[in-house]
């Protein structure tokens, strides 16, 4: 076999893995409040900022808009968000929470420091995690600049 096809020399084996096993960490703390993870992500960003477009909303999570509208759908008809037409420009959808979806924002504020202490190992640790991000970050930007999502 060769080398480069080991799956210990990937990558994006480990970048999966990961992904995956935190996503699996979250599962337990998101069912207690009634999230799914990818509901959880819509929903830190429209608590940064209400009231955005759908686009804006796929673009920040580096989604296509037809990923995002069935899981806007399903928030919506859960009370967690309302989805209108732009005053401006009839075609563009914004996104507002409503006084449920602000409300989770208190129950989801315990989150992050509980990930956090479930990923403190001896390679990841509180002054090692900006350093990880910025790397992260790096490659998210590269990589998206590099591919079209399908």
């Amino acid at each position: 076999m060769k080398e480069q096809l080991q799956l210990d020399k990937q990558l994006c084996f480990r970048l999966y893995t990961a992904a995956r096993l935190i996503t699996q960490a979250y599962y337990p703390l998101l069912k207690e409040i009634g999230l799914t993870y990818p509901q959880y992500l819509v929903m830190m960003v429209l608590w940064e900022r209400d009231k955005q477009r759908v686009n804006d909303i796929a673009k920040r999570l580096y989604l296509e808009t037809s990923t995002v509208t069935p899981l806007l759908k399903r928030m919506e008809t859960e009370g967690l968000i309302t989805r209108g037409k732009s005053g401006e420009d009839g075609r563009e959808v914004i996104v507002s929470l409503t006084a449920k979806g602000r409300r989770m924002e208190s129950k989801a504020a315990c989150i992050p420091s509980q990930m956090g202490d479930m990923v403190v190992c001896r390679s990841i640790t509180p002054e090692s995690a900006p350093a990880i991000f910025a790397t992260l970050d790096d490659l998210i930007r590269t990589l998206a600049s590099k591919t079209k999502p399908d």
